[in-house]
C-alpha cells in the first residue's frame, strides 16, 4: 500500500493541502452544527438560526455563515423580508462523511476514554 502522504511532510505541503483546510473547518466548534441544521430544515433566516443555537454569539454566527458561504457549503439569498441561508449540494455531500466520523467517535468513546485513563499520551 502506498503512503497516504509523501514523506517528509513540509510546511508548504501542509499549507497547500485541501484536506487540512477542510478538516480545520470541520473541527471548528460551530461549522458542522450550522451546516447540519441548515441541511435538516433550511432555509433559515439569520435570527431563526440565532434562536436555534444556544450559546453561539451573533458575531460568531456571522463569521461561521460567511466562512461556510465562502467555501460553497451554504448559499445566502436576500429576500424582501430577510436574508436566507440554505445548504448547497456541496455542503450536503460533506454531511455523511462528518456523520460517519461522529458515529465512529460515539462507538469508540469508551475505548478512547479507557486509553486516556491508562495514561496514553495526548
Amino acid at each position: 500500500m502506498s503512503p497516504v502522504l509523501p514523506l517528509p511532510v513540509t510546511p508548504a505541503d501542509r499549507a497547500t493541502c485541501a484536506a487540512t483546510d477542510i478538516l480545520r473547518m470541520v473541527g471548528e466548534k460551530w461549522s458542522v452544527l450550522v451546516l447540519a441544521i441548515l441541511a435538516d430544515g433550511g432555509p433559515y433566516g439569520f435570527n431563526q438560526l440565532d434562536r436555534t443555537i444556544e450559546g453561539l454569539s451573533r458575531r460568531i454566527l456571522t463569521r461561521t455563515l460567511r466562512a461556510l458561504e465562502a467555501d460553497g457549503l451554504i448559499s445566502r439569498r436576500q429576500t424582501p423580508e430577510r436574508v436566507e441561508y440554505t445548504v448547497t449540494d456541496l455542503g450536503r455531500s460533506l454531511l455523511p462523511l462528518v456523520v460517519a466520523v461522529g458515529e465512529w467517535a460515539i462507538e469508540n468513546a469508551p475505548r478512547i476514554e479507557a486509553a486516556r485513563q491508562r495514561g496514553g499520551s495526548r
